[in-house]
């Protein structure tokens, strides 16, 4: 019996706002589709939250049986400054602009940067990451799927969509709860009114105007998509027209996927996803992170200690320990002293595996009488994580395995109070979830061979600096060697030789 009918996982679905027993189209295949990044920035946490929150989903549906196919795109035209309204510049185009940089440029630059942070952080690659401008084919195809049902007009060279044409046979705000009444009643939206029939009509198609850089042949002339037609043929190029799961940050759901829904009832009469899953957002000390605050820190400054909110650098797996903390649906806040915590927690379950590796365990042949309560503890890591994904949780259950594997190790639990078999089993229940599940790896220990190759070097400066007699220079490395904890002891053979002090 695979693992996910021993543990059916319950994942809470933003569409029906209801905890859900997760059942697939065609298990044991998963489809998953995320929305990236808009790549005209370094990668920060907003971006960090959700990559970990949905690598957490594959590594555990993978972990437990599923064949997932993981799709997260690369958003690249078409994003632009307004979201809501669909309206002003487009984001990669005025970075361009304003770098002096051909927008490709851009696009490469901060993908790489975006792959170089969740690499750091430990974060699987998706199985398909397709852009944006690579699909501007299937995008006119798409719209003109929903031109022929009748949910779409032409303006000018821009295709809307008809929202008061859908609205008449589809909801438009199950996702995100909004009311269209109440939509235009506060609208202010000015942009394109004297073309709209609605002002939340959102563009499938923009007319380019001349000074627009980005720009493509169209039936309806030249232009580039519309930022939410975009998700909408990429997921269902991969995927299919319905499939499992779409996720995304929690900002998102209006008005990028209410759109994605209302797309695909367009195109195909069907939603294109079965669960929606949303995480939420990242805060600084309380706050939400902005540029205009002054708290928006990216994942290199987070990594390398350069921002002023924050007092020395934290390793990315002290920042993927700080979000597995909280269950994905809650807001997180990042403290320096969350993060100190977070570090200490984190190298608490690091330490417990590396006493694995000493520890000689001889226990009992038969039932040990604290059998029961370690299978608790290995039954409630996959029972919290098959609840919702609940990070939390588990990691409650991985420090409660931990604090048995400290008392083994330093003599406090008599090993015979737990069988061969049962410690096998919370062995490999606790690295597996640490490792394969949370994706926790150890930090890496300085490379001594390096350390070796520098303190012998500098011993060879000093030498010739003593046969110069230039003893002020021979003094003050053997000095300031000392003070990071490294001796030189000159033998009377004529050889230096050192000891690092642990």
């Amino acid at each position: 019996m695979p693992d996910f009918e021993r543990y059916p996982v319950y994942l809470y679905n933003s569409l029906t706002r209801s905890l859900e027993q997760f059942e697939p189209i065609n298990g044991p295949n998963v489809g998953l589709y995320v929305c990236g990044p808009t790549v005209y920035g370094d990668p920060h946490l907003g971006h960090a939250r959700a990559a970990i929150t949905f690598d957490i989903v594959v590594r555990y549906l993978e972990f437990i049986g599923y064949k997932v196919r993981y799709v997260r795109n690369i958003t690249d035209v078409g994003h632009l400054e307004n979201e809501e309204t669909g309206s002003g510049e487009d984001k990669i185009a005025k970075r361009a602009r304003l770098e002096q940089l051909e927008p490709m440029e851009v696009v490469q630059h901060y993908t790489n940067s975006y792959h170089d942070g969740l690499d750091a952080l430990n974060c699987k690659r998706p199985s398909i990451e397709p852009t944006a401008t690579g699909h501007i084919i299937e995008q006119i195809n798409l719209i003109e799927k929903i031109l022929e049902n009748g949910l779409a007009y032409i303006v000018n060279g821009t295709v809307y969509f008809d929202l008061e044409k859908y609205t008449k046979e589809n909801e438009y705000g199950t996702l995100s709860g909004k009311i269209l009444e109440e939509l235009k009643a506060g609208s202010r939206d000015t942009e394109g009114l004297d073309e709209k029939k609605n002002p939340h009509d959102f563009a499938l198609w923009k007319r380019a105007d001349p000074e627009h850089i980005m720009r493509w042949d169209s039936p309806w002339g030249e232009g580039f998509p519309g930022w939410h037609v975009e998700c909408s043929t990429m997921s269902t190029k991969y995927l299919g027209e319905q499939f499992d799961i779409h996720g995304g940050g929690l900002d998102l759901q209006f008005p990028h996927h209410e759109a994605e829904i209302a797309q695909c009832r367009g195109a195909y009469g069907t939603d294109p996803a079965r669960y929606w899953m949303h995480n939420n957002m990242v805060t600084i000390d309380g706050a939400k992170m902005s540029k205009s605050a002054g708290n928006f820190i990216t994942l290199e400054q987070l990594f390398n200690g350069n921002h002023p909110l924050i007092d020395k650098a934290f390793h990315p797996m002290t920042v993927r320990f700080l979000m597995l903390q909280s269950h994905y649906r809650s807001k997180i806040d990042f403290t320096n002293s969350a993060l100190l915590a977070a570090e200490k927690g984190y190298q608490r379950l690091i330490d417990s595996m590396k006493l694995l590796e000493e520890l000689e365990f001889s226990g009992s042949e038969g039932q040990g009488e604290l059998d029961s309560e370690i299978a608790k503890y290995c039954d409630q890591c996959y029972q919290t994580m098959s609840d919702d994904f609940n990070t939390a949780q588990t990691l409650a259950a991985l420090f409660e395995i931990s604090s048995r594997i400290n008392s083994l190790y330093h003599g406090q639990l008599n090993p015979k109070q737990i069988s061969n078999g049962m410690y096998e089993r919370m062995v490999n229940t606790f690295r597996q979830f640490i490792i394969e599940v949370l994706g926790l790896k150890a930090i890496q220990s300085e490379d001594n061979s390096k350390t070796e190759k520098l303190v012998e070097l500098l011993i060879d400066i000093r030498a010739k600096a003593r046969v110069r007699k230039d003893f002020e220079t021979a003094d003050n490395i053997r000095d300031d060697l000392a003070e990071i904890g490294i001796l030189l002891k000159d033998e009377k053979s004529g050889k230096t030789t050192y000891k690092i002090k642990s």
